[in-house]
């Protein structure tokens, strides 16, 4: 492949914390490895971009000013540097990515999350929508996000599926840490539900603690709902949940000493948390207009053979093969998914952990630079 100058364009990015940020940041390091890649985002991603490529930042927040600073940015890095291609994060930078690649004459590409397509603004759905409809190549974080921009008005001959992926193969576990977080948390001998991500309304934990935990615990006293993440301020998302609000539900059930929030940590911690884990717990809500696009949670869970647990909701659908990798619920049944966790409780080996691997490797991030080639060209 030839190699390209890309001018890649998006707000998603670490020090963030979501699924988006870390889809954004692999993109433009595997596209690095073969391409020239000049990253426009917010000034704090800068000590944490990838090394090999050329980062320009502009101000995180307000939103509004963002959007302005990169939209001027954006011009003059079109003018110095002449990218070949210039692509859109997410549907957020859309309109700059589209309106500078027809001016320049470049290809525009849009790598669309269910969000993106599904925001019931009135101003996103006259101005963003539009636009993107105006790129080049759309590319769709998975089957169900694509069949949203379909109901746009998107071409489908402009649309392709990459999904997004995940560290394979795995790294290994670390004793010493394991014990010393077992310590910390006093997890010796518990088993653990792991909840993973940002609180929002979507991710569904208010009611599962609700309708799931209490005859989780009744059945196995020895399990805890380990939460990792916390309240992500700068998202755009603003239907948030937050760690009090969740233990004053348990509070009201009695239930909250079977809840550990730990708030956000690193990637190593992360790791021993995966190992540690029974099962990975996913309840996400079906949300008409706030969608889950892809769960890239469930596809890391997988990695380590851990099983998910999940509503059949959005992108969700992409990221669990039943009865493989996983568990898929009918939507907001409860007592299915109740059923299903206790179940795997007691009986861990029903999901193999290879097979539950083997899935994972799939999405392995190398892959990644060779889906995109086909876009690129």
């Amino acid at each position: 492949m030839t190699t390209k100058k890309i001018l890649m364009i998006t707000r998603n990015l670490p020090p963030l914390i979501g699924g988006m940020e870390r889809l954004n940041w692999h993109i433009a390091d595997e596209l690095s490895q073969q391409n020239e890649v000049l990253l426009l985002s917010h000034i704090e991603a800068k000590k944490q971009a990838p090394t090999q490529c050329k980062f320009y930042g502009v101000a995180l927040n307000p939103l509004p000013i963002f959007l302005i600073f990169a939209f001027f940015k954006a011009f003059f890095i079109c003018l110095s540097q002449k990218p070949d291609v210039i692509f859109a994060g997410s549907g957020l930078t859309a309109p700059i990515v589209v309106f500078w690649a027809k001016v320049f004459r470049k290809k525009s590409i849009i790598y669309l999350h269910g969000l993106d397509i599904s925001n019931n603004s009135h101003a996103y759905q006259k101005i963003w929508i539009p636009f993107i409809r105006s790129a080049d190549s759309i590319i769709c974080n998975s089957t169900p996000t694509k069949q949203l921009a379909l109901n746009k008005g998107i071409k489908d001959s402009k649309i392709s599926i990459i999904h997004p992926g995940v560290n394979f193969p795995p790294k290994e576990k670390n004793e010493d840490l394991t014990k010393k977080l077992k310590d910390k948390f006093s997890l010796h001998n518990k088993k653990i539900l792991l909840s993973v991500g940002r609180l929002t309304e979507r991710k569904g934990l208010l009611e599962f603690i609700q309708n799931c935990l209490p005859q989780i615990v009744q059945v196995s006293p020895n399990t805890i709902l380990l939460i990792i993440g916390d309240t992500a301020n700068n998202a755009l998302n603003n239907k948030f949940q937050n760690k009090e609000d969740l233990l004053k539900a348990a509070k009201k059930i009695n239930i909250d000493q079977h809840i550990i929030f730990t708030g956000a940590v690193d990637e190593e911690t992360l790791i021993q948390f995966y190992y540690m884990a029974t099962i990975h717990v996913f309840p996400v809500k079906h949300i008409p207009n706030d969608p889950e696009g892809f769960g890239m949670v469930a596809i890391e869970a997988a990695s380590y053979g851990l099983p998910t647990i999940a509503f059949a909701t959005g992108g969700i659908i992409d990221a669990i093969k039943n009865q493989e990798s996983g568990f898929l619920i009918r939507s907001q049944n409860y007592p299915e998914f109740t059923a299903c966790a206790i179940q795997i409780l007691n009986n861990p080996s029903i999901i193999q952990t290879e097979p539950c691997k083997n899935f994972a490797k799939k999405f392995a991030w190398h892959n990644l630079a060779e889906k995109f080639k086909k876009v690129l060209n």
